[in-house]
C-alpha cells in the first residue's frame, strides 16, 4: 500500500470505478481506488437488475435528471465498444387500475422535459411489445431502456483504471479520518490530495468523519426477487413495470428479463436492519438497534414510510409478491416462479430535520474532500455521466 496519493476514491463500486477512469482521462496521474471487500461487485453495483434507465421518473432540476439519459447513452456505448452484453429491448409502464392514469401521464410529461424518447401506447400496441402484459386503456413505451450484465461492466471498468496506471486495492477499510488530509485504514495511514468519498452504503459513515452530512441518516431498504423458471408459458420480452408511487422513490415490483434470459420479478422494499443485511439474520450489526429507532420514528413521522412499512414485509411471503407481479401482467401462474438468490440493499438517505426520504443523488464538499451521498437508483445507469459531473464541478476541465 501507498502511504500517499494525489486522489484517493473511496468505494469500488460503479460511481467509485467510473470517477477513477473520469479523473484519470482528465490527467490525473496518481489515483488510488480503495475497496473495502476482497473482490468488487459485493454489493448495491454487482447486486443490481442490470437496467438502464432512460430518465422517465426524476424531477426535471434534479441531478438524476440530468445524469440518467447522459448515463445511459454513455454505458450504452460503452457497453457496444467493449463487447459487453447489451439488450435494448425497452420497458413498457402500465397502468394497474384507471385511478394511476394520471400518474402515468405525468410520467409521460416529466420523460418530455428530460428529453426521453417514450411514446403513450394503446393496449394493441402494447400486445405487440408485451404479449403478456396488461393495462388499463393505456401503457408508457420507454424506447432507450436496456439491460446490461454490472459484474461484467464492473470488471471493465477495473481493467481500464488499472490499465491507465491508477490503481485499486481491495481489502481496504476505511476506519476514519487522521487529520483533514489522510484516512486512518486497516492497512494504515495514507495521505491524500483529494478525497471522493464513493462508499456506497457506507459514504454517511465516512462522510461524518469529515463533518458532512450530520444532518442525514442512512436507512437500508432489502429488495428480494423471485424468477421464473426455464419454459415458463409467461412472455417478457425486455421490462414489465407498474406505475410507481409518487410518494417514495421505489419502483414496484416489476419484471425484467436478463441479459442472460432470466426474467426476475422484484424487488421488494423491505425495510432492513444492516447495510449488509442481505439474509434475515444475516448482515446484522451494530447499527441495528439504531436503524430500528430511526425507522420507528419515521413510522410515526412520515405517512410514505408507514405504508412501504406496513405492505413490504409481507413480501417475504412468496403470495404477496406474486399478488404484485400478476396484476401486471396476464396468465400469472405462481408454479411458473421459483426462488432466486438475488437480493440487494438500497442505502436509502433520510433528512432527519424533516424526516423524509432524500430524492435526489447529493454532492457535497469540504475542502478537499468530496462525498458522494444517496448514491441509488438510477446510480448505476447515471455513474458515467455522474462521473463528468462531479470532475467538472470538483476538479476542473
Amino acid at each position: 500500500m501507498p502511504d500517499r496519493a494525489d486522489v484517493v476514491v473511496v468505494g469500488g463500486g460503479i460511481i467509485g470505478l467510473t470517477l477513477a477512469n473520469e479523473l484519470v482521462a482528465r490527467g490525473a496521474r496518481d489515483v488510488l481506488v480503495l475497496e473495502k471487500e476482497r473482490e468488487i461487485g459485493r454489493h448495491a453495483s454487482g447486486r443490481n437488475s442490470g437496467v438502464l434507465h432512460a430518465g422517465i421518473y426524476y424531477a426535471p432540476d434534479s441531478r438524476k435528471a440530468a445524469t440518467c439519459l447522459a448515463g445511459n447513452r454513455l454505458m450504452r456505448a460503452y457497453c457496444l465498444a467493449k463487447g459487453l452484453p447489451l439488450v435494448e429491448c425497452g420497458k413498457v409502464v402500465v397502468a394497474r387500475e384507471e385511478s394511476e392514469l394520471p400518474a402515468l401521464d405525468e410520467l409521460a410529461r416529466r420523460a418530455s422535459a428530460n428529453g426521453a424518447p417514450v411514446e403513450v401506447i394503446d393496449e394493441r400496441r402494447l400486445r405487440d411489445l408485451e404479449p403478456s402484459a396488461r393495462t388499463v386503456g393505456r401503457a408508457l413505451h420507454s424506447l432507450w431502456t436496456a439491460v446490461v450484465d454490472p459484474r461484467a461492466v464492473l470488471a471493465s471498468l477495473r481493467a481500464d483504471v488499472e490499465a491507465s496506471g491508477a490503481r485499486v486495492r481491495t481489502g481496504v477499510e476505511v476506519l476514519g479520518a487522521s487529520g483533514s488530509a489522510a484516512l486512518r485504514t486497516s492497512a494504515g495511514e495514507i495521505g491524500f490530495g483529494k478525497l471522493v468519498n464513493a462508499a456506497g452504503a457506507h459514504c454517511d459513515a465516512v462522510a461524518r468523519h469529515f463533518g458532512v452530512g450530520l444532518h442525514y441518516r442512512l436507512i437500508p431498504f432489502k429488495g428480494i426477487y423471485r424468477k421464473l423458471r426455464k419454459g415458463a408459458k409467461l412472455t417478457v420480452n425486455g421490462n414489465i413495470y407498474p406505475v410507481p408511487d409518487p410518494r417514495n422513490p421505489f419502483l414496484g415490483v416489476h419484471f425484467t428479463r436478463s441479459v442472460h434470459g432470466d426474467v426476475y420479478l422484484g424487488p421488494t422494499a423491505i425495510p432492513a436492519f444492516g447495510r449488509e443485511n442481505y439474509g434475515i439474520l444475516s448482515g446484522l450489526s451494530g447499527d441495528a438497534p439504531r436503524i430500528a429507532f430511526e425507522d420507528l420514528v419515521l413510522f410515526f413521522r412520515n405517512a410514505g414510510f408507514r405504508s412501504v412499512a406496513l405492505s413490504e414485509p409481507r413480501k417475504y411471503v412468496p403470495a404477496y409478491l406474486h399478488r404484485d407481479a400478476a396484476r401486471l401482467v396476464h396468465g400469472f401462474d405462481p408454479s411458473e416462479v421459483e426462488p432466486a438468490d438475488k437480493v440487494g440493499i438500497r442505502p436509502q438517505l433520510v433528512d432527519w430535520r424533516t424526516k423524509s426520504l432524500v430524492m435526489d443523488f447529493l454532492v457535497e464538499r469540504a475542502g478537499d474532500t468530496v462525498h458522494v451521498l444517496n448514491p441509488v437508483s438510477p446510480a448505476f445507469t447515471s455513474s458515467m455521466a455522474l462521473a463528468r459531473q462531479i470532475a467538472d464541478e470538483h476538479f476542473g476541465s
